[in-house]
């Protein structure tokens, strides 16, 4: 019996043993290695300033309207040049420009106009080239070129889409007179308008402000009304006025539950607007001060 337990208790120790060296290799190198200094980001040398300004103004005149101002993409189907594999390697302007004489490939699939050839001379391909690549790189938005404003949209046309669409409920010399003062930066103007409620920050003080509502009305027909808490199939909470929090099972249909969401109007039109509507209606907003 003793041997025996001699025995377990030998295999037991090599078990743990062998479980701890698994956990060290498995949790990286053993303490006291040294990885070596961790290499940072690569920077791009800079070209100088009159390159960068020949590159911005041949960029924007033969590559804007398809790949973006900002060389990540356009509406007309360009790709992202900043990944491109073609624009990575190239340093000096002569493999952008052999592909722009031979615009064929990976690099154009998707672009929705098709091929285009390009018989830039070979400065202009190098300078080009340099612009593209002094663009920052990033996986996150400060590394965009963001432009200098969003306000480009048709004030005229905004005005008359904001009659047909906002007018029965808004007036820009009532609750909208000096909104553009109020909010000065376009982007939270326009991300106002568009959506006045947000979770979180400003927005949670707007949502407090119109809260969604919802009547209950039993079977025997006695209704209840409140702040909206929670729903689902299944349950469905509220706040009745007096501050008394109630909850209701849901079978279907029983009890009947009405929600009264001030803001439905403006969920209803975000699957409506298109891009023009959303610029048309921010430039005419923002002529309200």
């Amino acid at each position: 019996m003793k041997r025996e337990i001699k025995i377990a208790a030998t295999l037991l120790a090599g078990l743990l043993a062998s479980s701890a060296a698994a956990q060290q290799s498995n949790s990286g190198p053993p303490r006291g290695f040294d990885r070596g200094p961790v290499a940072a980001f690569p920077a791009r040398p800079k070209a100088p300033a009159d390159v960068l300004a020949r590159g911005k103004a041949a960029y924007d005149t033969n590559c804007a309207s398809c790949h973006g101002a900002d060389a990540r993409g356009g509406e007309r189907g360009g790709n992202n040049l900043l990944r491109s594999d073609i624009t990575m390697k190239d340093s000096d302007g002569s493999l952008l420009r052999q592909f722009l004489l031979n615009p064929t490939g990976a690099e154009h699939t998707g672009v929705r106009e098709g091929p285009q050839k390009f018989d830039l001379s070979a400065q202009q391909a190098a300078d080009i080239s340099a612009y593209i690549r002094n663009f920052p790189l990033s996986s996150r938005d400060p590394g965009r070129m963001r432009p200098p404003t969003i306000v480009v949209g048709d004030a005229k046309a905004g005005e008359a889409y904001f009659g047909a669409k906002c007018g029965s409920c808004h007036s820009a010399t009532g609750d909208l007179k000096g909104v553009a003062a109020r909010i000065s930066d376009a982007r939270t103007l326009q991300q106002t308008w568009l959506m006045p409620i947000l979770p979180g920050r400003a927005g949670g003080a707007r949502a407090a402000a119109h809260p969604v509502t919802v009547t209950v009305t039993q079977p025997d027909g006695t209704k209840v009304e409140g702040t909206l808490g929670r729903i689902d199939d299944f349950i469905v909470t509220l706040t009745e006025a007096d501050g008394t929090n109630r909850s209701f099972r849901r079978d279907g249909d029983v009890p009947k539950v009405e929600l009264h969401d001030p803001m439905q109007q403006h969920r209803d039109l975000l699957s409506v607007y298109t891009d023009r509507d959303i610029h048309n209606v921010t430039a005419y907003l923002a002529t309200l001060k």
